[in-house]
């Protein structure tokens, strides 16, 4: 049998009353996954989004391009199948149904790709392919005309050591076409075909966490390569208590498993499933999956497959697309610059939130570079079991760098990880939240400065500390002081060192959540009516802050001799007395895309807006409080600095020990069954 014959073959098109063929959508399905046939195994199966969602399609059928014609009429007839309409041309040149060949090529034993799929009417399968610039190349042409006509092409991969990808187009002739059953294969060779354990944190997402079991299940192919799913619930709206909570047990069977334990954060969370997944000895890989998600369910297929065939043990990532603008990627692939010490997209001209409903990937020439990425986000993200074996679980942070830190210590450790295009799945964005001033920002500070003292290569962090306190001093001018106060609690952690990250795990979080109450800024109302009415007292001669124009309408910041201005304006501004009556009525309104510390810097007290729109604080300045917590900024990272070296040895010393299965167990409460 072939790669994507079946016992039950395409039923031939029925012809409608003008004389032209009408293909039905009564399609066999494919193959399983995991099935080897002909000695060759599925890497890409072209899939299509069965409800036809046009928010979506974009990433599935790629936007035509500049120089093709009109917008396709191209019908989705179900997961595998496309109908093209006569006279008309389809490019499957998108995220999900390329061949992403250069990955393959640097990262596995693959020397070889095979094309199969199935074709009805008349028309022909054009396979294009990319390189490392972008450039579209025509490679080989098959023509057919006929029910049910078998194509199969071998494409060698030699010539993407770069960049580049493999995908076909689709030309109707004079009948409709109906493509089935299509799908990118690679000699299997001796590799293994390996199962995984998903593992899975949430806190208070019941029902996200069913609804998403819920979708694996109803994928058979998905489900052959699950040995386990585990859920760790670390909340009070327990997953127990969802209503639909009891089918998905029923329908799982001794698949699944639910852990309830403290909320230990993220990276609580993760550890949590990697100490199963190792303790259990089910499975080759341990995959981790955020809970406010919504699945693609073939890109766990893909990774599995690519993690199989790579030449040495591989931390295999997914991407992120925008949940609430579907089409919008996060990120192609991110690492921590050096110097900056701050996550940066890898690869010249790379972007975040490329939008493929206005660019797709044939158009878009630096998508087809290969990306090296350093690290890959934890909403997605598959580990070797032997890795988690070799250098341990996460370091207890609870949220935050968890995940970077982890990718650069597989890379120290020679693991490398890989970002893998065609790979996705559908994520809450945070663009619309700002954790650089709530809780988080404890966690955002503490956690940056342990990677670098953990895998800075430069003798005291590069910029990272000069660049922490430029943060520290921004909050303070924004009259932000709950985000300063939190840092420089996390700035006395770190000085602590190593020996109480477990102790402090589960607590933490609650002592910085408490912090807020004692801080105006931290407080939100619903209405703009719930405080003073806005009443600007300052001299007229006052100017306002000018930024350079940026997306939105907002000011992406200043240049960098207003920027330097600016910023010694502000410090020395901290030391003027406030204007008159800046305490009874709010000076200012300013909205959430100007709230950047060049525009608040100048007011004395306004209401800002938050991220999501929900509510506005009523900032206030602060003389003394900002004084004494400069103070603090500056006497913190003088001792980081002059402790560098001594912390540095410390932090690298006691990470495997901070790490262990020995010491994560004795946080989770749980034994460790040790050989």
């Amino acid at each position: 049998m072939s790669p994507t014959q079946t016992d039950q073959p395409i039923k031939p098109p029925r012809l409608a009353k003008s004389g032209k063929a009408v293909p039905t959508v009564d399609l066999p399905a494919m193959a399983p996954a995991n099935q080897e046939i002909d000695g060759y195994r599925l890497a890409v199966r072209m899939i299509f989004p069965a409800n036809g969602d046009t928010d979506i399609m974009p990433l599935y059928i790629d936007k035509k391009l500049r120089n093709e014609s009109q917008r396709s009429r191209a019908r989705v007839l179900g997961r595998h199948a496309l109908c093209v309409p006569s006279g008309e041309s389809v490019s499957l040149g998108s995220y999900f149904n390329a061949f992403p060949v250069s990955y393959w090529r640097r990262w596995t034993m693959v020397e070889t790709v095979r094309l199969d799929l199935m074709v009805s009417g008349a028309g022909a399968v054009v396979v294009k392919r990319s390189n490392a610039r972008g450039d579209r190349q025509r490679v080989v042409s098959r023509e057919f005309d006929g029910v049910n006509q078998r194509l199969k092409i071998d494409l060698p991969i030699k010539a993407f050591a770069d960049g580049g990808w493999y995908w076909i187009d689709i030309e109707a002739g004079d009948r409709e076409v109906v493509v089935a059953n299509a799908g990118w294969y690679v000699p299997a060779g001796d590799r293994p075909h390996s199962r995984i354990t998903i593992a899975t944190t949430t806190y208070n997402k019941p029902d996200w966490i069913t609804r998403n079991l819920q979708k694996m299940h109803r994928d058979p192919d998905l489900m052959a390569v699950i040995d386990e799913v585990i859920v760790v619930d670390q909340g009070t709206d327990q997953v127990r208590d969802d209503p639909d909570y009891q089918a998905v047990v029923d329908q799982f069977g001794d698949q699944f498993s639910l852990i309830e334990q403290p909320n230990l954060g993220g990276s609580g969370g993760f550890s949590r499933g990697m100490f199963e997944t190792v303790v259990r000895g089910k499975s080759n890989y341990v995959l981790f999956l955020d809970d406010d998600i919504n699945l693609e369910p073939e890109s766990i297929i893909r990774m599995v497959t690519f993690a199989d065939m790579c030449s040495h043990p591989t931390i295999v990532g997914g991407h992120m697309f925008d949940l609430m603008n579907r089409s919008v990627l996060h990120t192609f692939g991110e690492h921590i610059d050096p110097w900056n010490w701050q996550p940066a997209p890898v690869g010249v001209g790379s972007e975040y939130r490329h939008d493929f409903a206005k660019a797709g990937l044939r158009g878009t020439r630096w998508l087809h570079q290969r990306i090296d990425a350093g690290y890959n986000g934890w909403w997605m993200c598959l580990i070797p079991v032997s890795v988690v074996k070799q250098i341990g679980l996460s370091l207890p942070v609870f949220i935050k760098w968890d995940d970077m830190e982890y990718g650069m210590r597989a890379s120290a450790a020679g693991f490398a990880t890989v970002s893998l295009p065609g790979a996705a799945l559908w994520h809450i964005s945070w663009v619309d939240k700002d954790d650089s001033v709530d809780w988080q920002a404890y966690f955002h500070e503490r956690n940056r400065l342990i990677a670098g003292l953990l895998h800075s290569r430069f003798p005291r962090g590069g910029d990272l500390l000069r660049n922490s306190e430029f943060i520290d001093l921004k909050h303070i001018v924004s009259m932000q002081y709950y985000a300063a106060a939190e840092r420089a609690l996390a700035q006395a952690d770190v000085l602590a060192g190593p020996d109480q990250l477990h102790d402090i795990l589960a607590s933490r979080n609650a002592d910085v959540r408490a912090m807020a109450k004692q801080y105006q800024d931290s407080q939100y109302r619903n209405r703009y009516e719930d405080f003073p009415a806005i009443r600007d007292k300052r001299p007229k001669k006052t100017k306002p802050a000018r930024g350079r124009a940026g997306s939105g309408g907002a000011a992406s910041g200043p240049s960098r001799v207003q920027g330097l201005l600016g910023a010694a304006k502000a410090l020395l501004r901290q030391a003027l007395p406030p204007t008159a009556g800046y305490t009874k009525n709010p000076q200012a309104q300013v909205f959430h895309k100007d709230n950047q510390w060049w525009n608040l810097a100048r007011w004395d007290s306004a209401l800002v807006t938050n991220a999501e729109g929900t509510g506005m604080a009523w900032y206030v300045r602060q003389p003394k409080e900002s004084k004494r917590m400069m103070l603090t900024s500056a006497l913190n990272h003088a001792r980081i600095l002059r402790d560098w070296v001594g912390l540095r040895q410390l932090y690298r010393a006691q990470l495997a020990e901070v790490t262990s299965m020995q010491s994560w167990a004795k946080t989770f409460g749980v034994d460790y069954p040790q050989d």
